[in-house]
């Protein structure tokens, strides 16, 4: 044998070994696996478990306008025009991205910047953000709890 088809042969017997076949084997049984459970939640009508029921009364609800800023400040009003809050870029981060995004989804479709959000508490302690608008709408909940409690301040004042 010469020294090119031996190196030849260690080649091809290190490709065999990056990928071991156990473990190709493992994830096909992980991917069918899925398959079948998703199949069969998928069949037999199987509710959403990890979703909030829609039946929550709301405790709590006001609107609010925010005029956000590239560099996280934001300044947030009610309807009245009374100021609620005037975050400094250190302190209104989540929430000045929020405003941002709602900027973002009007500028789409032409709605007016300064037309109020709605920020709605319900019974369960959920927080949720609507724009009558556009149609978009958060969950706050799936931000963290820093982030919450950042809109549950402005739901107090």
């Amino acid at each position: 044998m010469n020294d090119r088809s031996f190196a030849h042969e260690q080649l091809r017997e290190r490709d065999r070994e990056m990928i071991p076949t156990v473990l190709l084997r493992a994830m096909l049984f992980l991917v069918l696996a899925c398959l079948v459970i998703v199949g069969f939640a998928r069949l037999t009508d199987r509710p959403l478990e990890a979703t909030r029921p829609t039946d929550v009364p709301v405790v709590a609800e006001r609107n609010l306008i925010l005029f956000a800023d590239m560099s996280g400040a934001v300044r947030v009003l009610d309807t009245t025009g009374t100021v609620v809050a005037d975050l400094a870029p250190e302190q209104g981060g989540f929430i000045s991205g929020v405003g941002r995004a709602v900027a973002r989804e009007r500028g789409k479709i032409g709605a007016p910047a300064d037309a109020p959000i709605r920020l709605v508490q319900y019974a369960d302690g959920h927080l949720s953000l609507f724009d009558d608008q556009t149609g978009w709408s958060m969950q706050i909940a799936g931000f963290g709890a820093d982030n919450k409690a950042a809109f549950a301040a402005l739901m107090e004042d």
